[in-house]
């Protein structure tokens, strides 16, 4: 699994997610309730940024038609979106936010 840099923790806001692209995958990294998570940042419903959606209590809300996913495992939370996103690892190394896109969890 390569880790690769994506941003600085102290760029991270909380609960605002953050847009990157880690070897061409669009990654939304979001710092929430003290942990950090990497989704991919394109929703299965529509494709459509999720990283201008909303976040709460761990998920992440698709702003055109409002499905949520978690954070942690992708899934959705409801309809319209049927299918999870890829989630990523995540590791932080002092400032550095570190994740891995080669290996889908």
């Amino acid at each position: 699994m390569a880790f690769v840099k994506a941003c600085a923790l102290s760029e991270l806001e909380e609960d605002t997610p953050k847009r990157v692209e880690l070897d061409g995958t669009p990654v939304s990294v979001v710092h929430t309730e003290g942990e950090v998570f990497a989704i991919n940042d394109i929703c299965s419903h529509a494709n459509v940024s999720l990283s201008e959606g909303e976040v709460e209590d761990c998920m992440i809300e698709c702003w055109l038609h409002g499905s949520s996913f978690d954070l942690r495992t992708g899934k959705p939370s409801g309809l319209p979106a049927t299918r999870p996103v890829p989630v990523y690892p995540v590791k932080i190394e002092g400032d550095d936010v570190l994740v891995s896109v080669t290996q889908e969890s």
